[in-house]
């Protein structure tokens, strides 16, 4: 019997876990820092407060890209290390992993070897499309839904899915998330003030924004570097330019939705209607975006409650329930989707 089952969902810059045992949901960065290019330094949380901190000679490296996993050794050598925290990790383990569905059987199959190949020695590997786990989690009976449209909105991509009737009908996974928005931040503070800001502080900027609210005097003071004069300083940052900034790459996501929409059935579409759309993701945390969305697509729009682990929420339910285990599938398996 195995010892224990994890419920992951690998987002590009955040790791989702479901502890099953401890009955437990925890966060953790999904970097690395590394040193002279082979000494392992910090890992998770720690690594990533070394974002945009330290000299050259020391990376932050980001294992997933776009959705996927792009280092596949550092990927394991994180997951690996993350899971031993508190004495979590034990071989003979099952895993239940939270995937996209619009990529490559290739990179869908990563996942699957990032357990079933490793020190984890993993007794059982299964996978579930992301948006049926969310799905899940927003406590939908997929069974009976006519038509619901989720948008997972996160650091690099948004997955955007219509599912219906138990099933996905359509899915994209566009490559526009968190990061692109801050870099559309960093942009424009340049151009406008001539002064440059990191990543970490455009991000900084966009959370603690009420972006889409009335209000048009807030500012925030930032520190970054002066262009003018090349040195560093510290400047106040108005909200106008950061919602400016915003601006462009959200009505391209936005449009991305409506366009999906449109290519679904009537009936479904019809349902979708009614039912609106569902934001999950980082980025649905942000302050006033259903309803900045709800204006633009004349939808009704709300954000999960937990917009972040939603995905791992509904994980945790289909580890729980005998008539949601049909929706997780494994890849070793030549009768399921990835082998056709």
């Amino acid at each position: 019997m195995a010892r224990n089952t994890y419920g992951l969902d690998l987002g590009s810059y955040e790791i989702k876990i479901y502890d099953h045992a401890a009955d437990l949901i925890w966060k953790a960065k999904s970097s690395i820092a590394i040193a002279n290019k082979k000494e392992v330094m910090a890992i998770g949380d720690e690594a990533y407060e070394m974002f945009e901190k330290v000299p050259d000679e020391i990376q932050v490296l980001f294992p997933m890209k776009e959705g996927v996993i792009s280092r596949f050794d550092d990927m394991q050598f994180l997951l690996q290390n993350l899971l031993q925290v508190g004495a979590q990790f034990m071989r003979g383990t099952n895993y239940l992993i939270a995937v996209p569905t619009d990529v490559t059987e290739v990179e869908k199959k990563a996942f699957f070897d990032l357990f079933i190949h490793s020190a984890a020695k993993a007794k059982e590997v299964n996978i579930v499309e992301r948006s049926i786990a969310e799905a899940v989690g927003l406590g939908l009976n997929l069974a009976r839904t006519k038509g619901v449209f989720i948008a997972n909105m996160g650091g690099e991509t948004t997955e955007m899915s219509v599912l219906a009737e138990g099933g996905i009908v359509l899915n994209r996974l566009m490559k526009m998330g968190g990061a692109h928005f801050d870099q559309s931040v960093i942009t424009m503070v340049k151009n406008s003030q001539d002064f440059l800001i990191g990543r970490v502080t455009a991000e900084h900027l966009r959370r603690n924004f009420d972006l889409f609210s009335g209000d048009t005097n807030s500012t925030i003071k930032v520190a970054g570097r002066d262009l003018i004069s090349g040195v560093p300083a510290s400047r106040e940052i108005p909200i106008a330019t950061v919602r400016a900034a915003m601006k462009e790459p959200l009505e391209t996501v936005v449009a991305a939705m409506e366009a999906l929409m449109n290519r679904s059935p009537s009936e479904v579409l019809k349902a979708i209607r009614e039912n609106g759309i569902c934001l999950t993701g980082g980025i649905a945390n942000t302050n006033g975006l259903a309803e900045y969305i709800s204006e633009l697509t004349a939808l009704p729009v709300r954000s999960a409650a937990y917009p972040e682990t939603c995905s791992v929420q509904g994980l945790r339910k289909i580890m729980e329930s005998d008539e949601l285990t049909d929706y997780a599938y494994s890849m070793l398996d030549a009768g399921f989707k990835w082998m056709r």
